[in-house]
């Protein structure tokens, strides 16, 4: 018999316990919990390099929202000091570092929008917590299949976020494709996090030269901000520039 091994991800202890051992009932299903992003990171880790990697992720939609001082959507590489780790990005970390893991997750409430973010990053599923353990065995085993798993009602819903989120996408494209090549390098290293020093460092340019290049930049973006700049930058699907192996300077004064 093939065995599906699944990892339940939620920091409320009953409910990972009492779903764990539910799923645990099932002859062909190996189940673990952990309660943190962290946790669940570690528990990947650890069981891919024993050679027993995981299955089916399931991740609840509000892990760490009860808990102070936590990002929603950070992704998993820029975790703050206190180690917390939200479900969505969770989802997009593991999708990146184990691709062959399938995630669904579990939802208190419907919510079209968190929804299509969770495809974005990566789930193959979004299920309400309160639904029968026959119908989320059903999603497990379908989202095996290569099968995408929403409740009927959150169809319509999704459908409109992910038309919006790509018209918005397609408009800062738009907008980013405007800037000149130096401004588009400038940009990249706003992504990266560089301060003004920092990019003219980088680019052998001076900071008069690198203050100018961001307010056209910014000016050209039509924002008011370099947070602004970066979050449409991302949304345009630019990255920011490599930094491996470079010594700079982070975090100082953008615009």
């Amino acid at each position: 018999m093939v065995r599906i091994r699944v990892l339940v991800v939620d920091d409320h202890r009953i409910f990972a316990e009492s779903l764990a051992a539910a799923l645990a009932a099932e002859p062909d299903v190996d189940v673990s919990a952990a309660g943190s992003g962290p946790a669940a990171l570690r528990s990947l880790e650890r069981a891919a390099a024993e050679g027993r990697r995981y299955d089916v992720l399931l991740v609840d939609a509000d892990l760490g929202a009860a808990l102070p001082g936590i990002r929603p959507a950070v992704p998993v590489q820029e975790v703050g000091e206190d180690g917390l780790v939200d479900g969505i990005s969770l989802v997009a970390g593991v999708r990146t570092g184990q691709p062959h893991v399938r995630i669904v997750v579990l939802a208190e409430k419907d919510d079209p929008r968190r929804a299509a973010l969770a495809l974005q990053a990566g789930a193959s599923g979004w299920v309400a917590k309160d639904c029968s353990l026959s119908r989320l065995l059903t999603v497990i085993r379908g989202v095996l299949r290569e099968e995408t798993h929403l409740p009927p009602a959150l169809l319509t819903g999704v459908l409109r976020e992910l038309t919006a989120t790509r018209k918005h996408r397609t408009e800062s494209e738009r907008l980013v494709e405007s800037l000149t090549p130096r401004e588009r390098e400038v940009l990249r290293c706003m992504v990266a996090g560089l301060g003004r020093k920092a990019v003219a460092d980088r680019l052998f340019l001076s900071p008069h030269t690198v203050r100018t290049h961001m307010q056209n930049v910014l000016g050209k973006l039509g924002v008011h901000s370099t947070l602004a700049a970066v979050a449409l930058a991302r949304r345009a699907g630019v990255g920011p520039v490599d930094l491996a192996g470079d010594v700079v300077e982070r975090g100082g004064q953008l615009a």
